[in-house]
C-alpha cells in the first residue's frame, strides 16, 4: 500500500501539465508587465511569456496554452502592432508550447533545441499515463540549435543559451543584455520546489549547472524572469540553488542509511523549506522522489 501511494503521487505530479490542457481557461486573466520600453512579460495560465518589441518586429519567448492564444495576441497588440517574427520555446511542456501552432499561423518562425522538437513529435509519458498525441506540424520548431545562438533584433543581441538536461533535455535560457533580463524557463522557478522532469530528459547535475549559468551571466543586478513565480533577481536564484543542494544532501544521507524511497519521502527532508519557497505542499514530495531517483542513478 505504501509503494502504491508513492507511485500514485509521482504519476499525479508528472501528469499535471497534461491535465492542465483540458481545464477551463475562460476565467484566466492576461497580465502584462512592462520591464523596459522594449521588453514586456505576459502572464496568464502556465509559463511566463517574454515580448521584445521594436522596429524589427516582435521576438517572443513561449506561448502558454492554445486556448489563450487569442487573448495573448490581443495583449501583444497593446504593446506593438509589429509582426511577430521569431518565437523561441524554453522547453517542451504544454504550458510553454501549447500555442505554437497559433502563433506560427500569425507569422512567427519557431526556434528551439533539437530535443524539444523531437519530444513535440514524440511526446513522452510516464508509465501508466495515456500517451499524448504528437504536436501538429505547424507547432514544430523550424530552426534548431544546440550551441549558444544570437538573435539581433530591435537593438538587442538576444542570447539563446542551451541549458543541457536540466528541467528537461531541451531547455533554453534567454538573455536580453540591453534590457538586462534573463528568462530561465522552468529550470528555475521563484515559487515552489524544482521539477527534475526525468521523463523528458531532465537531470539533477544539469539543474545545478544551469543555476550556475544564470549566476555567472550578465551583471549582478540582472532581472530574472522565471517560468513561474514572481520576477526576481540573482540572489533568489542563489537561494534556490542552496536549497536544492541542502535537500539533495539530506536525501543522500538517508540513502546512505539504507532508507527506501518511501522512507525518504516520509522523513520530509524538504519540509522546513516549504514556507520559504511556497507553492503546493505535495510538490515537495515530488522533488524528494526525483532527488532520490537521481541520486540512485548517479550511484550515491
Amino acid at each position: 500500500m505504501k509503494h502504491h501511494w508513492l507511485s500514485t503521487l509521482l504519476l499525479l505530479c508528472l501528469a499535471l501539465p497534461a491535465a492542465a490542457q483540458v481545464r477551463d481557461f475562460s476565467k484566466v486573466e492576461i497580465k502584462t508587465t512592462k520591464i523596459t520600453d522594449s521588453f514586456h512579460a505576459i502572464e496568464g495560465e502556465g509559463g511566463r511569456i517574454g515580448i521584445l518589441a521594436g522596429p524589427d518586429g516582435i521576438f517572443m519567448v513561449d506561448t502558454q496554452f492554445a486556448p489563450l492564444s487569442e487573448r495573448i495576441l490581443a495583449a501583444i497588440r497593446k504593446i506593438s502592432d509589429a509582426p511577430i517574427r521569431l518565437l523561441v520555446n524554453t522547453h517542451v511542456h504544454g504550458d510553454h508550447t501549447g500555442g505554437n501552432a497559433n502563433f506560427a499561423r500569425a507569422g512567427a518562425t519557431i526556434m528551439a533545441r533539437p530535443k524539444l522538437r523531437e519530444r513535440l513529435m514524440n511526446p513522452a509519458a510516464p508509465p501508466g499515463v495515456k500517451p499524448l498525441p504528437p504536436a501538429p506540424a505547424l507547432a514544430l520548431p523550424v530552426v534548431t540549435y544546440d550551441t549558444e545562438t544570437v538573435v539581433h533584433m530591435n537593438g538587442e543581441a538576444v542570447r539563446l543559451i542551451p541549458a543541457p538536461v536540466a528541467h528537461t533535455d531541451g531547455d533554453t535560457l534567454v538573455y536580453f543584455p540591453k534590457a538586462n533580463v534573463i528568462m530561465t524557463g522552468d529550470f528555475f522557478r521563484s515559487v515552489g520546489f524544482p521539477n527534475i522532469d526525468t521523463i523528458n530528459g531532465g537531470s539533477l547535475p544539469g539543474l545545478l549547472a544551469s543555476f550556475e549559468t544564470v549566476l555567472k551571466l550578465g551583471p549582478a543586478d540582472a532581472i530574472v524572469a522565471p517560468g513561474h513565480g514572481p520576477i526576481t533577481d540573482k540572489a533568489a536564484v542563489a537561494k534556490h540553488r542552496d536549497m536544492t543542494i541542502a535537500v539533495r544532501d539530506r536525501v543522500a544521507a538517508l540513502i546512505k542509511q539504507g532508507k527506501t524511497q518511501y522512507e525518504v519521502v516520509a522523513a520530509k527532508p524538504a519540509a522546513d523549506f516549504q514556507a520559504q519557497v511556497g507553492g503546493i505542499a505535495f510538490v515537495a514530495d515530488r522533488f524528494v522522489i526525483q532527488l532520490y531517483q537521481e541520486l540512485k542513478r548517479l550511484g550515491i
